[in-house]
């Protein structure tokens, strides 16, 4: 545990952490209607899509973090950075797996077999 409370500077973090978090999934899920929209097949629109995105997606979330990183020793702007950082770190994860494959189930898109 970190021992910081969670005060209105924390909440700000979550805040534009979920902002962050839903422009992730929207960029995914854009790459996703345009290579379905190129014709490709839909299970291997979501692989492509979840392949070509992970290099921009991480790459946002660790500039952030690392920008974040002189925050965590401020006594007000520490327990906001802490909140985005992990949060961040945890859900860019969650994002490039959980977006695909929830596409995939709600859409009911099976893998091809050649």
């Amino acid at each position: 545990t970190t021992n910081m409370p969670f005060s209105f500077t924390a909440f700000l973090g979550l805040l534009s952490l979920s902002g962050m978090i839903l422009k992730n999934g929207i960029v995914l899920l854009d790459q996703i209607n345009l290579e379905l929209e190129s014709g490709k097949d839909p299970y291997l629109a979501i692989v492509d899509s979840a392949i070509s995105r992970v290099r921009p997606v991480s790459m946002a979330a660790l500039t952030t973090i690392l920008g974040m990183i002189p925050l965590v020793f401020d006594a007000f702007f520490g327990s906001m950075a802490i909140t985005i950082m992990a949060g961040l770190g945890f859900a860019t994860v969650l994002t490039l797996i959980v977006v695909p494959v929830m596409f995939a189930i709600l859409f009911r898109i099976k893998p091809t077999t050649a």
